[in-house]
C-alpha cells in the first residue's frame, strides 16, 4: 500500500486516519460566485454545454482548485446528466432551472426507461475525470456525485424544481407501487453510474438526496433510505475501499437514518449542531460540513470562529470542512479565499489559547 503521504489528504480523512487538521473542499465549489466563472458562463451560456462539453467541465473544475487550492476538486457536472441516458430527456434554462417535457406520470412512460449505459452517453463524465486526476495528482482527492433516486424521480414527475412536492407525494400515496418501479430503476442505473465514476477516477463520491429533506420519516423509510442502501450495497460490491458521502438539506429529522444508509460520510447541513450530530450518528459514521453558507458573507472574524468552533464539535477524526450546503451566489470571493486558508491553519489556530 502506498505510504499515507502519498494519499491526498481528503481521501485520508474519508479513511477514518486522524489528522492535524481536517481537509477541505466546498459543495457548488465551481460556479456562480466566482468572475472566471460567469466569464466564461457568458461565453457558453448553454449550462449542458458548460457540463457535458470535456474542455469546459475541466477548466470549470479546476478554476476553484487554482485560485484557493481546496483539498477536493469535484467534477463539474448536475445531477441530471445522467438522465437522457435512461430515456428520460431535461433541459436547463439558465433563469428556471431543469425541465423535463414530458413529465413522467404513467406505468408506460416508466416501462420504457431503461438501464444507463454510461460508456456509450456519458463518456465525456470519463475524460472529465481522468484528466482531473491527471491535473491534481496527490495535491487534492477527485470527487464525482451522483443524485439520489428520491430526488431525480422528483425532478422526473414533478417536471421542474418544486416546493411542495405536490405531485411526487401524490404518487407516492395512491400508486406506490408505479413509483418504487422507477425508484428502483433509477438506483440500479445510478449505481452503475457510480462505478462509472470511480472507474474513470472519482476517489470520493457524493450522493445528493436534495430533497429527501422534505420527506416524513416513515416516508423516508419508504422511498429514500431503500433506495440509498440498493445503491452502495451494488458499489460496494465491487469498490469496496471507495468512501461513499450521502447529502440532504434539511436532514434535522433523518440524520439517524442517513447513517443506515452504507454511506461512510454522511454531509450535515447547518440545522444540527456539529456536536449533536456527531453523537446521533455513532462514532463509526464520519462527518462533513457543517457551516451556514451566509456566514461567509460575515466578518473575517466571524468566519474564522465558525470554523474553529466547527472542527472543535467535529473532532480531529472523520471529518471533512465542508459548508452544510451549496456556496452561494454573490459570496465574495476573498472570503472564499479566507475561509479556505484559515482551514488549512485551524491545528495552529487552536493550538493558541482563546
Amino acid at each position: 500500500m502506498a505510504a499515507s503521504n502519498e494519499i491526498p489528504y481528503l481521501l485520508r480523512a474519508a479513511r477514518g486516519e486522524k489528522l492535524d487538521r481536517p481537509p477541505v473542499w466546498m459543495m457548488r465549489q465551481a460556479g456562480r460566485y466566482m468572475k472566471v466563472y460567469r466569464d466564461l458562463r457568458d461565453k457558453y451560456p448553454s449550462f449542458r454545454e458548460r457540463s457535458e462539453n470535456t474542455e469546459l467541465a475541466i477548466e470549470i473544475s479546476l478554476q476553484p482548485f487554482r485560485a484557493f487550492q481546496p483539498d477536493g476538486v469535484i467534477l463539474f457536472s448536475d445531477i441530471l446528466t445522467p438522465l437522457p441516458g435512461m430515456g428520460i430527456p431535461f433541459d436547463i434554462i439558465e433563469s428556471k432551472g431543469p425541465i423535463i417535457d414530458p413529465p413522467i406520470r404513467s406505468l408506460e412512460q416508466i416501462e420504457q426507461i431503461h438501464t444507463l449505459d454510461p460508456e456509450s452517453s456519458l463518456p465525456f463524465i470519463r475524460e472529465i475525470l481522468q484528466t482531473l486526476r491527471q491535473e491534481v495528482g496527490n495535491k487534492a482527492t477527485v470527487l464525482g456525485f451522483v443524485g439520489a433516486p428520491w430526488t431525480l424521480a422528483a425532478y422526473a414527475i414533478e417536471g421542474k424544481s418544486s416546493k411542495d412536492y405536490k405531485v411526487i407525494k401524490s404518487m407516492a400515496f395512491s400508486e406506490p407501487a408505479m413509483l418504487h418501479k422507477l425508484l428502483g430503476k433509477i438506483a440500479d442505473s445510478i449505481a452503475i453510474y457510480m462505478r462509472y465514476q470511480i472507474d474513470s477516477g472519482a476517489q470520493v463520491v457524493q450522493m445528493f438526496d436534495s430533497w429527501a429533506g422534505q420527506l416524513s420519516p416513515q416516508d423516508y423509510d419508504s422511498f429514500a433510505l431503500p433506495y440509498h442502501q440498493r445503491i452502495v450495497e451494488q458499489v460496494k460490491a465491487t469498490h469496496p475501499d471507495t468512501p461513499l458521502i450521502l447529502y440532504i438539506s434539511g436532514s434535522a429529522g433523518v440524520l439517524e437514518r442517513m447513517g443506515k444508509s452504507g454511506v461512510d460520510i454522511v454531509s450535515v447541513d447547518w440545522t444540527v449542531d456539529m456536536a449533536e450530530a456527531r453523537q446521533r450518528l455513532g462514532k463509526n459514521i464520519h462527518v462533513q460540513g457543517n457551516i451556514d453558507p451566509c456566514a461567509l458573507f460575515g466578518s473575517q472574524d466571524f468566519i474564522r470562529d465558525r470554523i474553529l468552533d466547527t472542527v472543535r464539535k467535529a473532532g480531529n477524526q472523520g471529518h471533512i470542512l465542508n459548508l452544510g450546503h451549496g456556496i452561494l451566489p454573490g459570496t465574495p470571493e476573498e472570503n472564499v479565499a479566507f475561509f479556505f486558508e484559515t482551514a488549512k491553519k485551524v491545528d495552529q489556530l487552536l493550538a493558541v489559547p482563546a
